[in-house]
């Protein structure tokens, strides 16, 4: 009876969890938080990268699962050739065994051989296998280990065994990182089982099924190669790829994997069924979306969202190439890929639990995507067949780039449709085009949208009768306003009309939304046109940036529903939930600021601020770095004024009574307006106003425009996160507030808790404790005072363990000489004994003990600890002459300890792996003595 795919992949995991003992472990997020080099997981060592490298451990030392990738970017990008052939996918399953420094080559071929021909039953006849003929260039001989392991565990076809180089069969995760040669299994799925010449030709018939990587080395940013801590294991076997080859089909997409989404696509369009034909293209777009829609589903679930650059940019191309494939291939006029959601979330959700969690989300997120490209698609396609009109053959840069630019088609998609028609596209051009707009972005500023409006759009605004923003009603707090559009911009002019999908510029007469000013974010949230009413219909704006131009406020953003249309009234809707943590941020910016005053004296001014929703940073003028009982003291005084539960009040005041206020702070060489806005912290504006010149050194008050909580209580926790040297004279400080704080703090009270442990803790144990204390030192988020403290505690705790070192190295060395002694008391030419040296130290001073007393004795000495075991060897001028080698002699001795070494005629040193096996070991190591001096 066929498996199933379900039964493929428990058939895997139960395998290596019974026949060897692998702990199965939970697929990774497809999205690496926490590895900046990746864009998304593409492997299945992604999660277990830390331990390859030595940097970090698992409770286990096997394990098997089948992990999330997506391969749609950066160096492993399979996107182009999805739909075009049967077996590449964004999104795919790897199946994988893994060993850290356990088993290596002998048992990972045995055990994949064992799999595919016994439990799976395939064909032998059809296996290939490949190993890594080596590189000069990284100076690697062929893997000959593999290569004769393959031929002695299992019984493949001797001519199935081939070398192949660094392309094929040395495995990198990307240009730096943990490496190795791999051997890879292929499939051979011709009719007579004739594809021996199609290995590694990238044809459909002769396909890579599983390779098993034998991590060795570390790739260097300088392209060198290092040796790892330790070898390990890691295989990875394409989910699709197998259950094609159990099912006996010569397709990815002809399995039982596609089939529920195939049928869910034609339930929804009515398109004819599946037939897996490649020049069919209805198939196609059938392999496309049912590619597309899995990654979709997996990427959003694990956090992932659409957007303008990096990870969101990438997600963004593949579902407007899913959008373009429903449109013109099956006709969907509307959102077809949220109505694939369920199948997925139902095929999938048992083995990836993250897509059960909120599906409705998942639906929502694709289908607002598909709705703004839909609106812009069809304008899009007429643009290309007109552009692939004149073009003569080719689609020019100028014409690829307004797709881009002012159709939202990618470039791939643009490229995808011209391979359709057999014509090209002008990348040089096209790339050109995007340059200079990257120049015109970054001559207005950071955000190209966002720059400003330009003094002729500004002009024209007063043209039209309209009055600078009035945004008083952003101090309210109260996120929902009734406004009227007085001015759209679109990039280029103002416009009557803003189409939907359109990215631009909303100018309103009145607006609760805080354009980015002295430090402070602008706010994100939504501007709604009611359907009710209006002649035009129901619209949403999504704003994405605040910005200000004079006293204009812009809302930037893109019109995610309906067209916007000049004079409409709108409501304002303002993400609260952002506004007070960015609200909290700057409140403490203000504690920060005076904190600082009075711990670094009043010569710290302010030079700088950032006040976002998720960190503040402050810029701070001061002669040197703060040490660590400064910055604690700073920390402990914001946090101070928390606890306190301080109001916080802002008013308006005339400039010169407020300039009067003790202990103002305002930054140098700012215009204040007048009257200015006063924030004072402690202290209320009307016991200001009545006593300006009072003792109000232990308030904090400041000239400032921005938005702030009602008191200091709403912070909850304050933690530095770093301090840094900015410029001569100016030092850079970055912190976080809130939930953010409170969990940084208590992963370093819980270090600052195992530090205290080691300090108590036996001689015995301490190193062990010092250990995993820097380990998790380097790798835990904290606090910079717990972790400045922490680096105190470890440097003494580390003086510690040095002294114990020596201490214990002299102890052995006096074992190791006083064992020698009796050694020598027996005299002879021949001195064979084990002594209790700690180390290579101790037994070298116990040989040098045994020439002292019997200069003319052959001896060889070994030592043992619970793992190893050290062996060194001297042979006279006399003995050398009679035929006794020391390097021969510890090599023989070392082969009997599971080891190895060698060194000259008179002096040698190895070592071995079987403490165990010692006393045979210096048996053998006499009987080979004697032979050799007869």
């Amino acid at each position: 009876m066929t498996r199933t795919a379900a039964q493929i992949r428990t058939d895997f995991l139960e395998f290596f969890r019974d026949k060897a003992g692998h702990d199965i472990v939970p697929s990774a997020p497809v999205v690496p938080h926490d590895d900046p080099t990746l864009l998304f997981t593409n492997a299945g060592m992604n999660q277990f990268k830390d331990v390859f490298l030595g940097t970090g451990t698992r409770s286990y030392v096997r394990a098997v699962d089948t992990q999330k990738c997506i391969r749609a970017g950066g160096k492993h990008n399979d996107l182009d050739d999805v739909g075009r052939d049967t077996w590449h996918h964004t999104f795919f399953e790897m199946l994988g065994n893994w060993s850290f420094g356990d088993y290596f080559k002998a048992e990972a071929i045995t055990w994949a051989w064992e799999l595919l021909t016994e439990v799976w039953g395939l064909p032998k006849e059809r296996l290939h296998v490949t190993v890594f003929a080596g590189d000069d260039a990284d100076g690697l001989g062929p893997d000959e280990e593999a290569e004769q392991l393959w031929a002695e565990l299992t019984d493949i076809d001797p001519s199935h065994i081939t070398r192949w180089g660094r392309k094929d069969n040395f495995w990198e995760m990307g240009a730096t990182g943990p490496c190795g040669p791999c051997s890879e299994i292929h499939f051979d799925s011709t009719p007579d089982c004739s594809g021996a010449p199609l290995v590694n030709k990238d044809h459909p018939d002769v396909i890579e099924i599983w390779n098993l990587v034998f991590m060795q080395f570390d790739r260097r940013s300088s392209g060198e190669l290092v040796p790892l801590p330790a070898k390990h294991v890691d295989t990875g076997m394409g989910l699709e790829r197998i259950v094609r080859v159990c099912q006996g089909v010569r397709s990815n997409y002809a399995t039982d994997l596609w089939t529920p989404i195939f049928d869910a696509i034609a339930e929804h369009t009515g398109a004819s069924a599946y037939t897996d034909n490649d020049d069919n293209p209805v198939d196609v777009a059938y392999r496309v979306l049912a590619d597309h829609i899995r990654c979709l589903c997996i990427a959003l679930a694990d956090g992932a969202r659409p957007g303008p650059d990096g990870r969101g940019y990438v997600l963004r191309r593949i579902l407007r190439r899913g959008v373009r494939m429903a449109r013109q291939a099956m006709g969907a006029e509307d959102p077809l890929l949220c109505t694939l959601v369920p199948v997925v979330v139902q095929e999938l959700g048992d083995v990836f639990p993250t897509l059960k969690n909120d599906p409705e989300l998942l639906a929502h997120l694709i289908e607002d995507e598909e709705r703004a490209f839909l609106r812009t698609l069809d304008r899009g396609l007429q643009l290309f067949n007109d552009a692939a009109a004149r073009g003569d053959g080719a689609i020019s840069g100028e014409d690829a780039f307004t797709l881009h630019d002012t159709w939202g088609f990618p470039i791939d998609l643009t490229e995808q449709m011209a391979r359709e028609r057999n014509i090209t596209v002008d990348l040089q051009g096209y790339e050109a085009h995007m340059e200079a707009a990257r120049e015109r972005s970054r001559a207005g500023g950071s955000t190209a949208a966002a720059a400003t409006l330009p003094p002729d759009a500004i002009a024209g605004l007063e043209a039209l009768g309209a009055k600078p923003t009035d945004d008083s009603a952003k101090f309210d707090d109260k996120p929902v306003s009734l406004a009227r559009i007085v001015g759209l911009w679109d990039g280029a002019q103002l416009v009557d009309r803003l189409m939907g999908g359109a990215e631009g510029i909303v100018v309103l007469d009145r607006t609760t939304f805080y354009g980015e000013q002295g430090g402070q974010v602008g706010d994100h949230g939504k501007l709604i046109v009611e359907a009710q009413g209006n002649t035009h219909g129901g619209a949403t704006f999504q704003v994405t940036d605040t910005q200000r131009a004079g006293d204009w406020v812009l809302h930037i953003g893109r019109v995610v529903e309906g067209d916007l249309h000049r004079d409409e009234h709108v409501t304002t809707r303002v993400d609260m939930a952002r506004r007070t943590c960015i609200e909290a941020n700057h409140t403490a910016t203000h504690m920060l600021n005076h904190a600082l005053r009075a711990h670094l004296g009043d010569g710290a001014q302010q030079k700088g601020s950032l006040v976002a929703d998720d960190r503040l940073r402050f810029d701070v003028s001061t002669r040197s770095a703060p040490d660590a009982t400064t910055l604690a003291a700073i920390e402990t005084h914001v946090c101070d004024m928390i606890d306190r539960n301080l109001a916080v009040d802002a008013r308006e005041c005339s400039l010169d009574l407020a300039q009067q206020f003790t202990g103002v702070r305002a930054v140098f060489g700012e215009r204040y307006p007048d009257p200015v806005r006063v924030v004072s912290i402690g202290a209320s504006i009307d016991d200001l106003t009545a006593t300006p010149t009072g003792d109000w050194i232990g308030a904090s008050i400041e000239f400032c425009g921005g938005t702030h909580l009602a008191s200091t209580q709403g912070i909850t926790d304050f933690v530095l996160t770093q301090e840094q040297g900015l410029a001569a004279g100016i030092r850079r400080v970055v912190a976080v507030t809130g939930d953010a704080a409170a969990s940084l703090r208590s992963t370093g009270e819980a270090l600052l808790q195992r530090v205290e442990a080691a300090n108590s803790a036996e001689d015995a144990d301490l190193e062990s404790h010092v250990e995993t204390i820097a380990r998790d030192h380097v790798e835990l988020e904290l606090g910079l005072v717990h972790r400045r403290t922490v680096d105190d505690a470890l440097d003494a705790l580390r003086g510690r363990v040095k002294t114990l070192r020596k201490a214990a190295a002299g102890e052995s060395k006096t074992a190791a000489v006083d064992a020698a002694r009796e050694l020598a008391q027996a005299g002879g030419d021949l001195i064979v004994g084990e002594v209790p040296a700690g180390d290579k130290d101790a037994l070298l001073a116990a040989m040098d003990t045994i020439k002292g007393n019997c200069p003319e004795a052959a001896c060889l000495l070994a030592s043992r600890d619970d793992s190893s075991v050290l062996i060194v060897a001297r042979v006279p001028d006399a003995g050398i002459k009679a035929g006794l080698k020391a390097g021969d002699w510890v090599r023989e001795v070392a082969k009997a300890c599971g080891g190895g070494g060698g060194g000259r005629p008179d002096m040698a040193q190895a070592g071995g792996k079987n403490p165990d096996a010692v006393p045979a070991a210096l048996d053998t190591a006499t009987t080979f003595a004697r032979e050799k001096l007869g």
